[in-house]
């Protein structure tokens, strides 16, 4: 029992320990942040505008389906529908949707995008690259057997004999 006891507890300290959960953390404590912030802007700048139309606060919009709707001794009488709130919520959620997509999700697919060109280009580079170097390899060694010149010898001027370019023969140079 004291085994299963140490592998959860070790499983649990690796799964703490991993970069993703600090990750996911961090955004959790932004993500508290900016609601706070959006929450705000909501409040104090949509709620007004939306206000001059109509009263200050944009919660405050209500239907009543079951009249009427007033509070008699600290309690509610009828049903209401406070579509105020949810209108609210819905507008609080878009900002925030809006801003995460425009200054987060899109500039970082353009700079994934600018990366991964880059990357390909990088790739295609080194391709020619090893393409060039074999053809450069290719033309010395065309030079080094021209260079050879005539062979001398009871080769045939084949590569059968001891298995060199060229043949069994000598070399002017050697």
């Amino acid at each position: 029992m004291a085994e299963k006891k140490e592998s959860l507890l070790g499983g649990f300290k690796a799964f703490l320990m991993r970069g993703n959960v600090i990750d996911l953390a961090v955004a959790v404590v932004i993500g508290a942040a900016f609601t706070n912030i959006v929450n705000a802007v909501v409040k104090g700048i949509i709620n007004p505008l939306v206000g001059a139309f109509g009263t200050k606060n944009l919660e405050s919009y209500a239907s009543c389906l079951k009249d009427p709707c007033k509070v008699v001794n600290g309690e509610m009488q009828g049903i209401q529908i406070q579509w105020g709130l949810v209108l609210s919520a819905i507008l609080s959620f878009l900002i925030t949707a809006a801003v995460v997509y425009f200054l987060m999700v899109l500039p970082m697919a353009k700079i994934l995008a600018k990366r991964a060109a880059h990357d390909r280009a990088k790739e295609g580079a080194a391709e020619t690259m090893e393409i060039s170097e074999l053809e450069v390899l290719k033309e010395i060694r065309d030079h080094l057997v021209a260079q050879r010149g005539p062979v001398t010898g009871t080769g045939t001027g084949t590569a059968g004999g001891s298995g060199s370019v060229g043949g069994s023969g000598t070399h002017p140079t050697s």
